[in-house]
């Protein structure tokens, strides 16, 4: 800018100091020198003019190539925006196929999803074998023990019917067995078998039921899967008898009731022994220690015919006990008493060794393990010979047993896989649980459960799942509810999630090490034996 201004200024003084005013006779030019002058300065703005033709259509011609690559920019950023929109509505597509997955297209002769993300990379040969070795043994010891926890519990059940007291302690039922001994897939020893007994009330007592899915129900949210059990007395007033409206004197008695039934009436033994303090609600802590008190009986009637040591596992759960032969073998049984939900399957729980939460004394869990038993025999049923079904459950149940060894226990339970294979057993093609599938099924069993613990989500299998076949015999109110969310009591404690989520993280890690670790290797070729591991003697 500067430059420009001290130009401009030579130019005025030189144009001043050639001004034929003032200097007019000394500074005046030829006419020939004139002409040449004009003739350069003619060439000179010709020049110009042609230099500046060239720069316009330098400029016209920039300004359209910068309104084409706009153009271009604009298209691209169009199809890329139209291809994100396709990709989007193709995956919401698949996403809503999923929880339809009985026939899935993507799935080659043997039931494999060919886009199935792999957890884990074992080996079928190595799984097999592990199988055959490790697993094998269990099916006949199994089937032992639950014949002499049969006979036993009969025992004990009989014994403790006879030192209740009719007119005022609970009337017990026939024991129901469940879990995983009578669903032939425990693996791991000792060997546990779960017991529920039933118990009803004695006359004229009833028992009324309120559950969280009731249409007036007052339980809170954050007890799903939860009720309260109310201890009612029926009148005892018959519309033939007048002894309870009319004084009959004392030396007078009533043919249809009797006098001890009579002074009864105004009793409340058994609300005071069973029933929360000032309450009409079953208490679980008064059931499991009347419970307790009943067993220590029990076995004191019978303890002479057998040859064992029977003791209490666990105090807080008088149902926990543990038998030793002299040979040192440990059987362990759970006896969790329990009250039947009017005629069906579905059983109220005093005890839930899942829970970490802290739970009312009143409010009780209710349990369908029957329903879930019978879910899986009806499964079977429908299964190729030999399916891999309960090979994989049996496998994942080991690995969280070793890793459990490894890193101490979480919140993660057999349960929860149970869960998760009862889930793809209605899920998938019943072709697609071949013996051959075995390592491409655990693979999915194992995604199944990373996923559910990314999306902090593991429905319940029977409540709100309208895939439950209707021969299992379901209740409809319990397959029409809202679905119950197995994970959110846990994702409400975030420490105790965190380290369950870890804890399987480390299980995916180390599954290939474990199952090579604890495969047995026989040089005779004899593969038939009893796995004997320091953990589990």
């Amino acid at each position: 800018m500067q430059g420009a201004i001290a130009k401009v200024c030579m130019v005025v003084v030189a144009a001043i100091l050639n001004h034929p005013l003032l200097f007019p006779k000394e500074n005046t030019t030829i006419p020939e020198q004139d002409e040449d002058i004009l003739a350069r300065m003619k060439e000179h703005e010709e020049r110009l003019e042609a230099e500046r033709e060239r720069l316009e259509q330098e400029i016209s011609k920039a300004d359209k190539e910068a309104l084409d690559s706009s153009f271009d920019c604009y298209g691209w950023y169009f199809w890329s925006a139209l291809s994100l929109v396709i990709f989007f509505t193709i995956e919401v597509c698949r996403q809503e196929l999923i929880p339809g997955e009985t026939p899935d297209p993507s799935e080659d002769e043997e039931g494999y999803t060919s886009g199935g993300a792999k957890v884990v990379t074992l080996d079928k040969g190595v799984l097999s074998n592990f199988c055959e070795t490790s697993f094998h043994p269990f099916i006949h010891e199994s089937g032992r023990v639950r014949e002499f926890v049969e006979g036993f519990a009969d025992d004990l059940l009989e014994a403790l019917r006879s030192i209740c007291d009719r007119e005022v302690d609970m009337e017990l039922e026939d024991f129901v067995g469940v879990g995983s001994i009578f669903e032939s897939w425990r693996v791991c020893k000792p060997l546990m078998c779960d017991l529920i007994v039933p118990f009803a009330t004695p006359e004229p007592y009833s028992f009324q039921f309120q559950l969280w899915c009731g249409a007036y129900s007052d339980i809170p949210l954050d007890l799903q899967g939860c009720g309260r059990i109310k201890l009612t007395k029926i009148s005892g007033n018959c519309p033939d008898c007048l002894c309870g409206t009319t004084n009959l004197g004392e030396d007078m008695l009533c043919l249809l009731h009797n006098r001890n039934e009579s002074s009864e009436v105004d009793d409340h033994a058994l609300e005071e022994l069973l029933c929360s303090r000032n309450t009409p609600y079953l208490s679980k802590d008064q059931v499991m220690k009347w419970f307790q008190i009943s067993v220590t009986k029990a076995w004191g009637r019978i303890s002479h015919k057998y040859e064992f040591e029977l003791t209490f596992r666990n105090l807080d759960f008088p149902g926990a006990l543990k038998v030793r032969f002299r040979s040192g073998k440990v059987i362990v049984l759970n006896i969790t008493p329990a009250i039947q939900l009017e005629d069906t399957d579905a059983y109220f729980i005093s005890h839930c060794p899942s829970d970490t939460a802290n739970i009312s004394d009143i409010h009780w869990h209710l349990s369908f393990t029957v329903y879930e038993r019978n879910l899986l025999k009806h499964m079977a049923k429908t299964l190729p010979d030999n399916s891999c079904h309960l090979r994989c459950l049996q496998l994942a149940s080991f690995l969280h047993r070793k890793q459990t060894g490894l890193t101490g226990r979480s919140a993660l339970t057999n349960y929860h896989l149970k869960t998760a294979l009862l889930h793809l057993l209605l899920r998938k093609s019943p072709s697609a649980w071949k013996p051959q599938c075995l390592d491409r099924r655990l693979q999915d069993l194992l995604g199944f459960l990373q996923k559910s613990l990314q999306e902090k989500r593991l429905s319940h299998i029977i409540v709100g799942n309208h895939l439950v076949p209707a021969a299992i015999g379901v209740p409809t109110m319990f397959l029409t509810t809202e679905p119950i969310n197995l994970f959110r009591p846990l994702v409400l404690q975030r420490q105790i999630y965190a380290k369950m989520v870890e804890h399987f993280q480390e299980m995916l890690r180390n599954a290939p090490v474990l199952i090579q670790e604890y495969t047995p290797h026989f040089p005779n070729g004899d593969i038939y034996h009893e796995l004997s591991s320091p953990t589990e003697s």
